[in-house]
């Protein structure tokens, strides 16, 4: 499939009442409205193909930047090119469920993820974050340096509330992704969310919403689900 027909087939599968959704969640015009999972047998078409999902990014089209995630190469990508997708990401639907989860199955995923952790700007390090989330519910845990992601904890302990709003809402995932899927720092994952306590995310228009990582963990707790790792990242 080319560009000319997957555009067409995306703006075919859009759909009214997802693209409001879209727009209220921080997406702007242009897009179709396509449900994430409406866009599957088409990605089985085309499997991997990079030099198409960078025509269909370039475009500023939500929906074609998001198809362009599930296509990409994540490893055919290097950090310049993680950082060109992540200057076009405008909200956190592209930050955190595009890019960083494109970045998460490449190799050098937390090599760029702690360059935006610590660049101070908003999206950059939501997205930081949210790899982070994405590799620890995925990777086994011997991929991981214990003492970094214990520095890690500390850090979201010591920032999130006076991080921006969208970071903040990265690290308490993070703070559970920790505690469910990073064995070797439960206990401590635990104890820094029950320390943190609820964080009140404030959103323009809209009403402020309470996260409480530690209510969440005790639900996974509760499930028998710590532990878990998923078989795949990207859909």
């Amino acid at each position: 499939m080319d560009f000319e027909t997957v555009m067409q087939e995306l703006e075919e599968l859009g759909k009214e009442r997802t693209k409001k959704t879209y727009l209220s969640n921080g997406a702007h015009e242009p897009l179709f409205g396509v449900a994430t999972g409406a866009m599957k047998p088409m990605a089985k078409k085309i499997k991997i193909n990079q030099p198409l999902a960078e025509e269909l990014y370039a475009t500023g089209n939500y929906d074609a930047m998001y198809f362009a995630g599930i296509i990409a190469d994540p490893n055919g990508m290097t950090q310049s090119d993680y950082d060109r997708w992540m200057d076009a990401a405008y909200f956190y639907m592209l930050s955190d469920y595009v890019v960083a989860v494109t970045l998460s199955e490449a190799d050098i995923a937390q090599e760029v993820a702690d360059k935006w952790i610590a660049s101070g700007e908003e999206l950059r390090m939501s997205g930081g974050w949210s790899c982070y989330c994405w590799l620890l519910g995925n990777r086994p845990d011997s991929q991981f340096s214990e003492s970094k992601i214990s520095s890690m904890l500390d850090l979201v302990e010591n920032s999130i509330h006076d991080s921006p709003v969208r970071t903040q809402s990265a690290m308490n995932t993070f703070l559970s992704a920790v505690a469910v899927s990073y064995l070797p720092l439960h206990e401590k994952a635990v104890e820094t969310a029950k320390a943190i306590g609820p964080i009140e995310i404030k959103r323009e228009k809209k009403k402020s919403s309470i996260l409480h990582a530690s209510q969440d963990i005790q639900k996974v707790v509760d499930r028998g689900k710590i532990g878990f790792k998923r078989k795949y990242v990207r859909c």
